[in-house]
């Protein structure tokens, strides 16, 4: 797996590139479909309704696990060095 994503970085570019035109496939996807019986208003009247509410969705789920993340069950980045050298310090 650490190869594929070193891989990646590597060809970041590239990357970003066949990610913008998988965007641009699937929004013009989306203005091929038929919207005449459509659900909601929304559907049948803002273009690329489904797009943007799958984008607005992955968002506040991303913020919400941040803030969750920030408000305490998060661990420290050094949480296993500092219990480490704590316990060394410890035995000495």
């Amino acid at each position: 797996m650490t190869t594929l994503i070193e891989y990646l970085q590597a060809r970041i570019k590239t990357v970003i590139t066949v990610c913008f035109v998988l965007l641009a496939v699937v929004a013009g996807g989306s203005l091929l479909i038929d919207t005449h019986h459509a659900h909601t208003w929304a559907e049948q009247h803002v273009p690329f309704f489904w797009s943007l509410f799958g984008f607005a969705a992955a968002a506040v789920i991303i913020g919400v696990a941040r803030w969750f993340g920030q408000s305490g069950i998060q661990a420290p980045t050094d949480f296993y060095d500092r219990s480490h050298s704590t316990l060394c310090e410890e035995e000495e």
